[in-house]
């Protein structure tokens, strides 16, 4: 059986933890990052599938549990969110520039596209530790959160689990060899979402002119 050295370096630091606690740590871990806590929950459970890929732990029981891990978090921090978030917001958010009318912005946002938010916010370091709490600060319905954040959850542990438990410390190599085009990827992200804000805009100007081309034409000597 492969030593614990014989992980990729960016794994070493939870290999101990993961070494004394097993499953526990990967639920512990997982589960308190999910509702805001700074911990390396994507970190462990990449770890704990190399291990099963070694034959120390089993990759079903893992996936199993970083999934239920996540879920429970999240729902945590969405109930945080709905009970104190709010509140908390409106009286120090002035200190970190949200103010009641941004914050009214981001309810109309995640009413809008708040599902399609729940189910990536996994694969985005920040989300994915704030996801829940902000959907209950912006009241989104919690069956909705509920459904979509499962979604996300088992997105995310799949693809990790899946990819850990196939190559083995070989991702520590994939991954520096993607950090080289980090950059060409932040680009491609920047233009593809400034291509996106752009025909938005596009669109909301058509939609206004057509709209006041109609009022015209129903009230000609308005």
């Amino acid at each position: 059986m492969p030593p614990t050295d014989d992980l990729p370096g960016f794994l070493h630091g939870v290999a101990p933890i993961l070494d004394r606690w097993g499953y526990l740590a990967v639920a512990a871990v997982i589960g308190v990052e999910s509702f805001g806590v700074p911990a390396p929950g994507q970190t462990i459970m990449v770890a704990a599938a190399i291990y099963a890929s070694w034959g120390r732990l089993d990759i079903w029981v893992v996936g199993l549990i970083a999934f239920v891990a996540a879920v429970v978090g999240d729902n945590i921090g969405y109930w945080i969110g709905v009970r104190g978030g709010r509140k908390a917001v409106h009286r120090f958010g002035k200190y970190i520039f949200i103010t009641p009318a941004r914050l009214e912005k981001a309810e109309q946002f995640f009413a809008r596209r708040g599902n399609r938010i729940v189910v990536v916010a996994r694969f985005i370091d920040g989300l994915r530790q704030l996801n829940g709490v902000i959907a209950g600060i912006t009241a989104m319905p919690w069956k909705t959160f509920l459904l979509y954040n499962a979604i996300g959850a088992a997105l995310w542990v799949g693809w990790w689990t899946t990819i850990s438990y196939l190559l083995g410390p070989k991702l520590g190599d994939l991954i520096e060899q993607a950090h080289h085009y980090t950059w060409y990827a932040v680009g491609a992200a920047v233009l593809a979402i400034g291509a996106y804000v752009f025909l938005h805009m596009r669109h909301i100007r058509k939609r206004k002119a057509r709209t006041a081309a109609t009022t015209i034409e129903r009230n000609p000597s308005g």
